[in-house]
């Protein structure tokens, strides 16, 4: 009892928990996401991405959001107004928390990232909105170690184990490829702020 009266559930095997911030930005009079591209001298360079990282000791996951955008960006605190959360990611090693906040900056092309950004773009939420993702099948399957116990199973190695097929999203709207979770979060915030606004029309 005592050692689960405060105990605070998590998912089994999670190995981090991770916070991104979706950038927008005013363009002219348009609504702009803001994306990285990731250097060469981060895990998974040249992939597109939204400024995060793992959430540290003694610190709430909107916290984490905004501190990884200051150091990634260069700017400041001041400069972020968080303007909500969305739906966020869970697998096997992590879970990854999207919020949502306005730059207040004139003009994003005068931001200089720090060296773990290569560069920035952003790409209108209208074109966003207007132009889904297309989502491909990626099926992955089981290859257990030699060393499996498979003895100790009924019917053993042809135990039906379960087999993954994961639906990745694509966006075709720029030269540089927004794919995986950062496709993921750019969809599904899309698909809040229109259902909002059909709700609210009706």
């Amino acid at each position: 009892e005592q050692a689960l009266i405060n105990y605070q559930a998590k998912p089994i095997s999670q190995k981090r928990i991770y916070a991104v911030l979706l950038p927008l930005i005013k363009v002219k009079n348009d609504w702009h996401v803001l994306y990285e591209v990731r250097s060469e001298q981060v895990p998974q360079p040249g992939d597109v991405s939204f400024p995060g990282g793992a959430v540290e000791a003694n610190e709430s996951l909107v916290q984490a959001a905004i501190r990884e955008t200051t150091e990634e960006l260069n700017i400041s605190e001041n400069q972020i107004q968080i303007l909500g959360e969305i739906d966020y990611i869970v697998n096997a090693q992590a879970t990854i928390y999207c919020f949502v906040g306005r730059l207040l900056i004139d003009d994003y092309q005068q931001i200089t990232p720090n060296e773990e950004v290569a560069k920035i773009f952003s790409i209108s939420l209208k074109d966003l909105i207007n132009h889904p993702p297309r989502y491909y099948q990626l099926a992955s399957e089981i290859v257990p170690n030699e060393d499996f116990p498979f003895n100790k199973i009924r019917n053993g190695k042809q135990y039906r184990f379960s087999q993954r097929s994961n639906a990745i999203p694509f966006y075709d709207l720029t030269d540089e490829t927004i794919w995986g979770m950062t496709a993921q979060f750019t969809h599904r915030f899309t698909q809040i702020i229109t259902q909002n606004k059909n709700n609210n029309v009706e």
